[in-house]
This record gives structure tokens, C-alpha cells and sequence, in this order.
């Protein structure tokens, strides 16, 4: 395994028009480490994640992607080796579940013209296609597809140029509870799968996130409120402290959910 780290960002601030978006942020990621960066909404998440898919650069600090640090390489080169999966894909034309993950060879949104992938390519992109289970859908075109397979093909597109590191900005977003679970099973069958990939994924609900999340990092107002080991950092407390809203944990069979208020069982003197 790689001895590298797949990310590291060293006391990041993120100024945007003289506002602070991040402060003193730091974050190292390891090979088959699966990430979760937990805050609500303004927190900073995704303003992080896009530091560390070098989408932008850090305003103070460092970020070193795959070993590069940020302002001394190519960041449309580096992009290449980095699946980012954004809902928001702005893709308009009719193409095929099978059309869209292919567009991950060239990073692009729609096919580039005279290109053409091999068959090893067809063949692999295929087989992320059911590793998603997507399919009985490989044909179906993109504006036919429910919001979760929509979510799924860009996964598979993602994992198209065989990244080392996967990012996924609320991937559940406008899911219903059967398409969350469908996505959260095929995110834990990833996880089997490529055991060295690394995964940072933002989200507000904490049922939202996979059995393999290995470690977490809670974000209030721009800052790290905690961060480590899942198991560690996801406490009721810090939780409520995070969310400023007394919440209380519990977890069965690796699945987190959530209750507010206090604890059951808990008496009102």
C-alpha cells in the first residue's frame, strides 16, 4: 500500500470577498480510508471538499492531493486522477447510462467528438455499471432515470479512470428512503471491492452514511470541531455541539441514526 498520504491539508483558511469560509482546517486521508465530513448546512463541506478535489486553491495553508500540493501543479491534470461526483452534473443531452460513465475517461461532460473507447473500456465501464446495479438500465437515457440511478452512473463514471481517491458531495440528495439504501449498499460494495480507494464524502444526515465509514470530521462555522476515528468522534455531545441541537446517537449493525432531545430514559428534575 501507497505510504503517501491521498490527502493532506494543514491549517487551510478559505477567505471568499473578505468572508472566512474555512479556518486552521486539517485533514490527512489514507488509502482505504472512508471519510465522512459532517456539519450543517454553511458549515463549510463542500468548500472543503472542493480544496481537496483541487477544484480551488486555499486561501492560507497547504493541500497536497495525491502527493501534489496545490499551486505548484497542473490542477486540470490532477483532476484526472480524482473522482469527484457532483449531483448537480450538467449534463443536457439524451445519452445512455452507458455514454455518461464512459465520458469519465475524458473527464468531460458529453463525449469528445472522434473519440472512441476501446472495447476493454465498454467492457469495464460495463462492469461498473453492475457493480452500481445499473444494469438493466446501461441504455436508458439520462432524462428517464430516477434521481438515484442518476447518482449511481456518476459513480460508476467517477470510478471510470480508476481513481485513487472517490468524492461524493451529498450523494443522497433528493432520494427517497429506497434509493438512499440503494446507494448506501452499492457504496459498501465499492468499499469491498477496492479496498486501497479512498473516500471523503459531505453530508448533514448522519443515516446517510455507509457501515465502511472509517473516519469523520464534524465542521462548525468554518472550523474543526472534531476529528478521527468514526467510532470516536460520533458521540452524542459532540454531535449536539456540532448541529447546536441536543441530539442523541445510537448505532446498529454498523448504521447510525438519530434522535433529538435527550436520551430515552433520561428523567426531568
Amino acid at each position: 500500500m501507497n505510504e503517501t498520504p491521498v490527502l493532506h491539508a494543514h491549517d487551510v483558511d478559505l477567505v471568499r470577498e473578505g468572508n472566512p469560509i474555512l479556518r486552521e482546517v486539517s485533514l490527512t486521508v489514507r488509502a482505504g480510508e472512508h471519510w465522512a465530513l459532517l456539519g450543517a448546512n454553511g458549515a463549510g463541506k463542500t468548500n472543503l471538499l472542493g480544496l481537496l478535489g483541487a477544484l480551488t486553491h486555499p486561501t492560507r495553508g497547504t493541500v497536497r492531493v495525491l502527493g501534489h500540493e496545490l499551486g505548484r501543479v497542473d490542477l486540470r491534470e490532477l483532476r484526472s486522477y480524482v473522482g469527484h461526483v457532483n449531483p448537480r452534473h450538467p449534463l443536457r443531452s439524451p445519452l445512455t447510462v452507458r455514454d455518461v460513465v464512459l465520458t469519465g475517461l475524458t473527464n468531460t461532460t458529453e463525449p469528445v467528438p472522434r473519440r472512441r473507447p476501446t472495447a476493454e473500456q465498454v467492457a469495464t465501464a460495463d462492469r461498473l455499471i453492475a457493480l452500481l446495479g445499473l444494469s438493466e438500465r446501461h441504455s436508458a437515457r439520462w432524462p428517464t432515470l430516477s434521481q438515484g440511478e442518476r447518482g449511481r452512473t456518476l459513480i460508476a463514471r467517477a470510478l471510470m479512470p480508476s481513481p485513487r481517491l472517490l468524492l461524493l458531495d451529498e450523494p443522497a440528495t433528493g432520494l427517497d428512503v429506497a434509493g438512499r439504501e440503494q446507494l448506501i449498499e452499492r457504496l459498501d460494495s465499492l468499499q469491498r471491492t477496492y479496498p486501497d480507494l479512498a473516500s471523503v464524502l459531505v453530508t448533514h444526515h448522519l443515516e446517510e452514511l455507509p457501515t465502511g465509514t472509517t473516519h469523520v470530521m464534524l465542521l462548525r462555522d468554518g472550523r474543526c470541531l472534531a476529528s478521527g476515528p468514526a467510532e470516536a468522534v460520533l458521540t452524542s455531545d459532540q454531535v449536539s455541539k456540532c448541529f447546536d441541537h441536543p441530539i442523541h446517537l445510537s448505532r446498529t449493525d454498523g448504521r447510525w441514526s438519530v434522535r433529538t432531545g435527550r436520551p430515552p430514559g433520561t428523567r426531568l428534575d
